[in-house]
């Protein structure tokens, strides 16, 4: 059972990512106190599958994988994560529905 919606534009940018980092395992998503808003996201690489804890979440499609650590699960379950692609910026965006609020920046929320 998936605990994230990955749309495919980003399972597609997860996969170029990692093509263009040769030796990282997965794309990594972390949440940590902090930003405007009291919490803030963290987007990283997994070095090794023998990094990934044993109570850390992985999605795996084959092709790409995502990882989440198991305490910034209890923030960003049932989360939907997709690549906006426009023309002055291109990024990630995480559509919570853990969070209350939310600051302009897109990387940082409230619980």
């Amino acid at each position: 059972m998936s605990l994230f919606l990955i749309t495919d534009a980003a399972k597609s940018q997860i996969e170029r990512l990692l093509e263009r980092n040769p030796g990282k395992w997965a794309v990594s998503l972390a949440v940590l106190g902090g930003g405007c808003a009291g919490f803030k996201y963290e987007w990283g690489f997994a070095d090794t599958k023998e990094s990934i804890g044993d109570g850390d979440h992985v999605e795996d499609w084959g092709t790409g994988r995502f990882v989440v650590d198991e305490t910034s699960m209890l923030y960003v379950a049932g989360t939907k994560i997709d690549w906006i692609e426009e023309t002055f910026g291109s990024q990630f965006e995480i559509s919570n529905p853990n969070s209350t609020s939310a600051c302009g920046c897109g990387e940082s929320f409230g619980i």
